[in-house]
């Protein structure tokens, strides 16, 4: 039962200029006070613990998780064995074995971590990644074909295949082995290959679903070493230390935006810390590119300077480079490939901008996201399927409701889009629905996002399917759209001490997200509009204590009016985020939210 500090019409006003009510993070009392007897912890931060679910008895392995503790048995993954079997069976037989990776990080960092382990045993593992724009998601047939013709007898494929029931029954029809290692979801009936191992395949008793490919890839490695010792496989070679390579775990598990919870929240811990010695040479090859000091590394440091880089080439430029960069011990490679991302990530932010306030223009003209309809769907021509998904999250979060956006090709007669969701919203299953009754050429995803292919002549049709197919979840996914607070502080006691308290928590991500912070009777002192809608400012409580703040592509929204008009008595909530310019080791607030108590919401 949760404390009654997790109450509705918190701090005086019932809606917030999002449009959001705000409630303290609810949390059960008595673990609370479980995790400050055993833990030794504060109530502040034990408050925090009970609040993301974590049990009495895990608060020691949540602060400190360990592989030892955590680490699943390779075995309780529906075809693990079978998968590592296969591949040392091949590796035994010295047939040619590759690797079929997706364009984004988790299947760069999947691919990497298996061509690292290949080449510890002396062997090449060449890697095939598709290009985004010629042949889409995932394998297919003239994929398959192309590595057939190359010699391959094994692939091995990563972050993808799990649902491509045709393409491999083709490949297995033109002779080529196919191992399949996924997290995505899939269909009943699995492909028909030597193995298909994903923890969210109906009937794997692994417990292990929250995984990205690059972790299921992690469990592999365990797995084939293990069977590698029972093989001799490792007489001359010795056995590879997969430790060594966590910082490519923790890639795929954070820019996946997986659950940081066990087994999951051990991979990305560690791998953060292993991060920190920037030893893989892409890693810190793409450090320098961005001028970002190689500092200890966060998830902030993998979701915001890493992560769009390495994607950027699956997005707007060659699909294989990030994977390529992952993988090199060459320095010199990885400061070029590196280079080449950092270029590419900044073309992408220029495109992505630019379609972005497009996409605000056409949809504000008509007023669609401001009615009653449950999602919003936009589309433009010449608008770069590498950026349509980022720019739906981006509007998404501005109109708090699910976004579709769709670059057009006129030639063609078709549109490729992506969208984002709202809590409680299944949108995966919305557009699965309307590929299932002909709305759509191609479409599919999970609840938070998905991806499609439709006709020109039928986005009204896919406009209408998906207000009515939605309409049912909107009022469950308002109800859940809250600003959960963890503290309520003042800005005297926002200082680098309870940032650092708090950042036990860390790393975050979904099912731990980070620290939100409520203020209470503030004025907005010095107000600053920044390029790229940003708003900069001071927050001064009544007693004159005050903190930098920030807050983000807001200036023409009320909560950026209002910032800028430099108002008081607010409420703001927000993140507190390390100042370290110069030395100095401080804070700054992060603005999440701005709510006015004297406004009727």
């Amino acid at each position: 039962m949760a404390d009654d500090l997790s109450t509705s019409n918190f701090l005086g006003f019932a809606r917030s200029m999002s449009g959001r009510s705000w409630r303290m993070r609810p949390a059960n009392p008595d673990v609370t006070r479980a995790h400050m007897h055993s833990l030794g912890l504060g109530e502040l931060l034990s408050r925090a613990l009970a609040s993301r679910d974590v049990a009495a008895e895990d608060g020691g392995n949540f602060l400190n998780p360990t592989l030892r503790a955590l680490f699943p048995d390779p075995s309780s993954f529906m075809d693990m064995d079978q998968a590592a079997n296969a591949i040392l069976d091949a590796i035994a037989a010295n047939e040619s074995i590759h690797v079929f990776a997706d364009y984004d990080v988790d299947g760069a960092s999947s691919a990497a971590l298996l061509v690292r382990w290949f080449r510890h045993i002396k062997r090449d593992l060449p890697i095939y990644v598709p290009d985004r724009m010629k042949e889409g998601y995932g394998p297919s047939a003239p994929a398959f074909d192309r590595l057939k013709a190359s010699g391959a007898d094994l692939v091995i494929t990563v972050d993808c295949g799990a649902a491509a029931n045709e393409a491999v029954a083709h490949a297995t029809a033109i002779g080529l082995k196919v191992v399949v290692i996924d997290h995505h979801m899939m269909r009943e009936e699995p492909p028909a290959c030597l193995a298909v191992v994903n923890p969210n395949r109906p009937g794997c008793q692994s417990g292990q679903g929250n995984l990205a490919a690059a972790g299921v890839v992690f469990v592999l490695l365990a797995a084939l070493n293990r069977e590698g010792r029972k093989r001799g496989i490792f007489a001359e070679v010795g056995e590879p230390d997969i430790r060594q390579w966590l910082d490519l775990a923790a890639m795929g598990a954070i820019c996946d935006v997986t659950r940081l919870i066990g087994f999951n929240r051990a991979l990305a811990s560690l791998g953060l810390r292993h991060m920190s010695s920037w030893r893989n040479p892409g890693l810190a090859a793409l450090m320098t590119a961005a001028g970002a000091e190689k500092t200890e590394a966060k998830s902030q440091t993998v979701g915001f300077v890493l992560g769009p880089r390495i994607n950027a080439g699956g997005r707007i430029g060659r699909s294989d480079l990030g994977a390529r960069l992952l993988s090199t011990d060459n320095e010199q490679e990885a400061a070029e490939l590196a280079r080449e991302l950092d270029e590419l990530n900044r073309a992408r932010r220029d495109v992505e901008a630019a379609v972005t306030d497009e996409a605000i223009r056409r949809v504000e003209m008509t007023g669609a996201h401001n009615d009653e309809s449950a999602c919003v769907v936009v589309a433009g021509e010449e608008w770069h399927p590498g950026v349509v998904g980022i720019v739906a999250g981006r509007l998404r979060e501005r109109w708090r409701k699910p976004v579709i956006v769709i670059g057009l090709d006129p030639v063609a007669g078709i549109g490729k889009g992506s969208g984002r969701s709202q809590l409680g919203m299944n949108l995966g299953r919305a557009i699965q629905k309307a590929w299932e009754v002909g709305v759509l050429i191609a479409g599919g995803g999970h609840a938070m996002a998905a991806g499609l292919t439709v006709a020109i002549d039928r986005i009204d049709a896919l406009r209408d399917y998906l207000n009515q197919a939605l309409q049912g979840e909107q009022a469950e996914a308002q109800a859940l759209d809250w600003v959960e607070i963890d503290a309520l502080i003042d800005p005297r006691a926002a200082t680098r001490d309870l940032f650092d308290t708090f950042e036990q928590l860390a790393p975050y991500g979904p099912a731990n997200p980070e620290p939100v912070f409520a203020m209470e009777h503030i004025l907005v002192r010095e107000p600053q509009a920044m390029n790229g809608g940003h708003v900069r400012c001071r927050l001064v409580a009544p007693d004159g204590a005050s903190i930098r703040a920030i807050a983000w592509r807001c200036a023409d929204l009320p909560m950026g009016r209002t910032l800028l008009s430099g108002q008081g008595g607010l409420c703001v909530s927000g993140r507190l985020k390390a100042d370290d310019w110069n030395g100095r080791r401080g804070v700054q607030f992060e603005i999440e939210d701005v709510a006015d108590p004297r406004m009727a919401c």
